[in-house]
């Protein structure tokens, strides 16, 4: 009886312990990602998540801005960048794997007034920033966010950029751009067309398509950071984000797909 005890005892003891390994804690990603890439990198995750025991925790700002966290030691595990440049740096610079690269997008850039605006920015495109009732002019922050050097390089195409310079408001990215343009604190703004058609704004508002010819391409990549403590993971999300599911959820956004 005593042997039989013993052995119940320390069947009990090590049990917990077992199953605790067996089952081991979910990992988590963590992803730095391109505002303008909210909200369809958040679909895309929620999915992701639905078929994996991977938990995704995305933080979302300019590009530039992340590249620089990213270099100073933020721990993610993968960046989305709305310029290939900033991935580029960083593979340079020793802090991301450079057969990760890969280019998951192109970005479209639009000008975009809310729907109250009497402003025919649909017809009339850019030439609308000329009207006297627009005050201000929102755009993201050129020195660290492809969005805003996009928009500065389409002005300066239709040549009005000297004329309207002086009205800008700079959001520090794309989406708190698209937010001073829609709270009323600039008439019109320079927004991505991924935040013109999610479902929070789709309707609130109008807008006109910059042609792509009118500035540099906006394109956009993701890269495998080298201090990673998730590298598998973060393989297996890419993997799912080359899928035709993922690839169609950037299309509902307004997003080009690079032909492969």
């Amino acid at each position: 009886m005593k042997r039989v005890s013993v052995a119940l005892l320390v069947s009990f003891l090590f049990a917990p312990y077992s199953s605790a390994q067996s089952n081991p804690a979910p990992s988590e990603l963590l992803i730095a990602a391109a505002a303008d890439l909210n909200p369809a990198l958040n679909e895309i995750a929620q999915q992701f998540q639905k078929k994996s025991s991977i938990s995704v925790k995305v933080s979302f700002g300019a590009s530039g801005a992340l590249s620089q966290q990213i270099q100073n030691g933020a721990p993610f595990d993968l960046f989305f960048s709305a310029d290939m440049d900033y991935p580029r740096q960083l593979i340079s610079q020793g802090h991301a794997d450079a057969s990760s690269l890969f280019q998951y997008s192109l970005g479209k850039l639009v000008l975009w007034v809310p729907a109250r605006s009497s402003l025919d920015v649909e017809h009339k495109g850019v030439e609308v920033l000329l009207d006297p009732s627009v005050k201000k002019i929102a755009i993201a922050n050129p020195q660290h966010a492809p969005y805003g050097r996009a928009a500065v390089a389409a002005l300066k195409h239709a040549g009005l950029y000297d004329r309207l310079s002086d009205k800008f408001v700079l959001g520090e990215n794309v989406s708190q751009t698209a937010q001073f343009a829609e709270s009323g604190n600039a008439q019109a703004g320079f927004v991505a067309l991924a935040h013109a058609v999610s479902p929070n704004i789709k309707g609130t508002g109008k807008f006109w398509i910059v042609p792509p010819d009118d500035y540099p391409p906006l394109e956009q990549g993701v890269v495998l950071i080298t201090s990673s403590q998730h590298k598998k993971e973060a393989a297996d999300f890419l993997q799912y984000l080359k899928s035709s599911e993922a690839s169609d959820i950037l299309r509902k956004y307004g997003f080009t797909i690079p032909k492969s």
